[in-house]
C-alpha cells in the first residue's frame, strides 16, 4: 500500500469487487491516477506534490500486486475488468469530468476506460505504458510464468525483498535511471510478500496478461475524441518505445506528444516536476476551456479507521 505523505490522507471506498484504498490532496480540477503492476500510488508522489497546489489529486492503490486490501474471489482481472473497477470507483465517489493519468499497466487499463466507459473522463494522460503487442515488455515476461503458480508467486515475492534483485533488468532495473528509494520499494513489494490475498489477486491478474487485449483496444482508440497527452520518456532501454507514443497519437483524434528527457518508464520517479508541468499545461490549455466548473471531490468515502473486517 502507498505510504507517501505527499499523497494526502488515506481513505477507503467500497465497490462491488472489494475495498479500494486511496489518498486525496489538493483542490481544483480533479485528476485521478492509475499505476502499474507491483506498484501503487507512491509512483505518483513527486508529481502529486507539485500538482496538488492547484489540482485535486486522487491516488488509489489499485489491486495490481502492491495493494493491502484484496478483492473478492472471482474478480475479473482482465484489462476490461479492471477498467470497470475504475469506472465504478469514479461513480461511487461521485466524480465526473476527471483527467485520468496513467503509467505502465495502468495505461493499458486507461485505454479500456476511455473506449468502454468514457462518460466520466474529460481527458487522458498516458505516460510510458503497455500498448499494441508490448503487454508486458519482454524483460518482465517471466511474470507470466512465476505468477501462475503459488510456489512461483512465493519465490517472486521473497526475492523482491532484496535491493540487488530489485535493480535487476528483470525486476525494476529498467524502469528508472535513478534508484527508487528503499522505503518506496518496500511499499511496492511488501504486500505481495505479506498477504496471501494480494498474491491471489496478482495471480488472477497475471493469467489475464496477453497482448490480444492491447492490440484489440488499439483498434478502438479513435472513438475517444477528448484531449489526450502522451508524456513519454525518450528512454535508452526501449522498455516502452517512444515510437509507441507517436503511434498512439495517430490513433486518438486529439492527441499530442510531450517528450520527457533523462528518464526511464517511471517518469514520475525520474522527472516528477517535468511530468507535473506537462500535465498542468495540458489541463490549462486543452481541458479547462471545455470543462467548467471544475469538479471538487465530494469526500463521499470512509476513512481507514472506519473499515470493518
Amino acid at each position: 500500500m502507498s505510504t507517501s505523505l505527499e499523497l494526502g490522507e488515506c481513505h477507503i471506498l467500497h465497490i462491488s469487487e472489494g475495498p479500494i484504498e486511496y489518498r486525496v490532496t489538493g483542490r481544483g480540477p480533479t485528476v485521478v491516477f492509475l499505476h502499474g503492476i507491483i506498484a501503487n500510488g507512491d509512483v505518483w508522489r513527486g508529481a502529486v506534490a507539485d500538482l496538488s497546489r492547484d489540482h485535486c489529486c486522487i491516488v488509489p492503490d489499485w489491486p495490481l500486486g502492491a495493494h493491502r486490501l484484496t478483492m473478492r474471489a472471482g474478480t475479473d482481472f482482465s484489462l476490461p475488468g479492471i477498467a470497470a473497477m475504475v469506472d465504478e470507483f469514479l461513480a461511487a465517489a461521485g466524480l465526473d469530468q476527471v483527467v485520468l493519468v496513467a503509467n505502465d499497466t495502468g495505461g493499458a487499463v486507461a485505454q479500456y476506460v476511455v473506449v468502454d466507459r468514457p462518460a466520466r473522463i474529460a481527458a487522458l494522460v498516458l505516460t510510458p505504458c503497455d500498448a499494441f503487442d508490448n503487454f508486458v515488455p519482454l524483460p518482465i515476461r517471466h511474470l507470466r510464468l512465476f505468477g501462475r503458480t503459488s510456489w512461483g508467486l512465493w519465490v517472486l515475492a521473497q526475492t523482491l525483498r532484496w535491493r540487488w534483485v530489485q535493480r535487476l533488468p528483470i525486476a525494476f532495473g529498467r524502469l528508472t535511471e535513478r534508484a527508487i528509494p528503499a522505503e518506496i520499494m518496500r511499499s511496492y513489494t511488501a504486500p505481495l510478500r505479506e498477504h496471501a490475498g494480494t498474491r491471489r489477486d496478482f495471480a488472477a491478474l497475471v493469467r489475464n496478461i496477453h497482448p490480444r487485449y492491447t492490440l484489440a483496444v488499439a483498434e478502438r482508440l479513435a472513438g475517444f475524441g477528448r484531449p489526450v497527452l502522451l508524456a513519454w520518456a525518450r528512454e535508452r532501454r526501449r522498455f516502452f518505445p517512444l515510437e509507441h507514443a507517436h503511434r498512439l497519437a495517430t490513433l486518438f483524434p486529439d492527441a499530442l506528444v510531450e517528450i520527457i528527457e533523462d528518464s526511464g518508464p517511471f517518469v514520475t520517479e525520474d522527472q516528477p516536476r517535468a511530468v507535473a508541468a506537462a500535465i498542468r499545461l495540458f489541463i490549462d490549455d486543452r481541458v479547462m476551456p471545455t470543462v467548467s466548473p471544475a469538479h471538487q471531490f465530494s469526500w463521499q468515502s470512509k476513512s481507514k479507521s472506519d473499515l470493518r473486517a
